[in-house]
């Protein structure tokens, strides 16, 4: 990692022959003063930088160290360097990084009713659209509702919806029964479809589609350019299935000890974030696809209305048991879903 270059001019002073105790008092406060204004803040993230959350955290850092005026310093670890995505809540709970950046269906059980957002399958919508309700989501619904009331919350975003990746043909749900897919972290909707979850963190994907550990992923497509996913992946089913949540938090104590104006310029940047990710997706999504096919002879497979009515078969009722199911743990998922169907709306008429 680079080190920054500090946002503060070397101060220089003129020789004087005597200096009094007073004036020497005065510069070691205002030294002191300078010092204190410094906040150093260290994000991690598990996958590398040029993967869409990667490229999220940097636009976070380089724009709160800006309309910080410098006040704010943020290192960012990518990769796993700092945190992977087993430990990364926990590490920034314990102040291993400040602030970090994951995937809450890797810990589905922590986070029900926060998954519960992307697990709805057949949601035709734009990543811009569905982070903009994600975030929104989760500023209007209590945050012990989400299991994050020990964390400040810096911004919410998620995939595309899924698509299906597979190194062969796949054309109907006969095709998919019995291939083991790759999903980041448990999917039913898998499942319903026939085929047989492996849940894996996205750094261990792609040595598994190297050795044939696993025959596809079900993922957002950019990972086809980004991590070279094309090079053992000919088919794209063009079938929106689950998004995958992105959270970037901080802990509750860290937050508390920021200054007021940096926690109204990190408030204020959340939102940003959230429809800078899923922009930026939207566009990356486009040039990915057409460089896998330029490349790699990608070819993206249109299912016929009576094999895309058997899709919605499965995967209808099974939006619905979600919903069921994080309900009878207490928590508000009907009101969750109903305002989320509410903000689709919202958000795709602007």
């Amino acid at each position: 990692m680079m080190k920054k270059p500090s946002p503060y001019p070397m101060l220089t002073f003129p020789k004087a022959p005597h200096l009094h105790f007073s004036s020497l008092m005065l510069g070691a406060l205002m030294s002191g003063s300078a010092l204190a204004s410094d906040i150093n803040l260290n994000y991690a993230f598990f996958a590398p930088t040029q993967t869409f959350p990667g490229m999220q955290m940097q636009f976070w850092a380089e724009e709160l160290e800006k309309r910080t005026n410098g006040q704010v310093s943020v290192n960012t670890f990518p990769g796993g360097t700092l945190l992977t995505a087993g430990n990364m809540l926990d590490g920034v709970l314990n102040g291993v990084a400040d602030i970090g950046l994951t995937t809450t269906s890797y810990e589905p059980a922590r986070f029900p009713l926060l998954n519960m957002i992307g697990d709805i399958s057949g949601l035709d919508i734009s990543a811009e659209v569905a982070s903009q309700v994600a975030y929104q989501l989760v500023q209007e619904f209590p945050q012990d509702q989400f299991n994050l009331e020990d964390f400040k919350v810096m911004t919410v975003f998620t995939s595309e919806p899924g698509y299906l990746q597979t190194r062969n043909e796949v054309n109907t749900l006969d095709d998919l029964a019995g291939l083991e897919i790759r999903v980041p972290g448990e999917s039913e909707t898998m499942r319903a479809l026939g085929a047989v979850p492996i849940g894996m963190s996205q750094a261990e994907t792609g040595e598994a589609l190297q050795a044939g550990i696993v025959q596809g992923i079900a993922s957002s497509r950019e990972t086809l350019m980004d991590l070279q996913y094309a090079r053992y992946l000919d088919y794209v089913v063009d079938y929106p299935l689950s998004n995958v949540m992105m959270l970037a938090v901080m802990s509750r104590e860290r937050w508390e000890s920021l200054p007021e104006d940096v926690q109204q310029t990190i408030d204020q940047l959340g939102a940003e974030a959230s429809q800078y990710a899923g922009r930026y997706l939207d566009g990356h999504v486009q040039d990915a696809i057409s460089w896998a096919q330029e490349n790699h002879n990608l070819n993206i497979i249109t299912l016929d209305a009576e094999e895309q009515a058997r899709w919605e078969a499965r995967l209808e009722p099974l939006n619905e048991q979600y919903v069921e199911q994080i309900a009878a743990q207490g928590l508000p998922a009907q009101a969750l879903y109903d305002r989320m169907l509410e903000l689709i709306d919202q958000y795709t008429q602007k």
